[in-house]
């Protein structure tokens, strides 16, 4: 058994989420999809072994788009359509429930991606390089989602 197969199984949860938002949310479809690219990169990355990076990565992009979530106002607006189901259509009890279970998807990945971190390669003396690399990765990614998406992400 592949120890990472739980960071894997994430990743898949969470490009699954992305296209699910991409059906439900036709006029954000560049927005979502962009979204699942590095949860895609993250599975490429571990089916070549690659798993310090994708580990790495995978804690970055995570907590990134959580603050990207809550900054942009995504995360509250969820949490009140879902406290307040009846008054909303479906569909926006179905996104709204979307973007919450991405939320708790992104916790989950933290979590494991720094377990097996702390447990695969702390003391190799690795750590500072692949940081600082894997965030300068995450840093162009999420500028590049920033500079053409910004004006299109609904603001509360």
């Amino acid at each position: 058994m592949r120890a990472y197969r739980d960071v894997a199984g994430l990743a898949g949860a969470q490009v699954a989420c992305f296209m699910l938002l991409t059906h439900l949310e036709p006029d954000f479809f560049l927005i979502h999809f962009y979204e699942a690219i590095v949860y895609i990169a993250i599975l490429v990355m571990l089916f070549y072994m690659e798993d310090r990076w994708a580990y790495m990565i995978g804690m970055l992009n995570s907590i990134v788009w959580l603050v990207f979530a809550y900054v942009s106002g995504i995360l509250s607006d969820s949490v009140r359509r879902i406290s307040g189901l009846r008054g909303s259509p479906l569909n926006s009890d179905l996104v709204a429930a979307a973007a919450v279970i991405t939320t708790f998807i992104a916790i989950l990945m933290i979590t494991a991606c720094v377990r097996h971190w702390i447990k695969e390669y702390s003391g190799l003396g690795k750590t500072r390089s692949t940081f600082f690399v894997s965030l300068g990765c995450v840093a162009v990614y999420y500028g590049i989602l920033g500079r053409f998406f910004w004006e299109m992400i609904p603001t509360p």
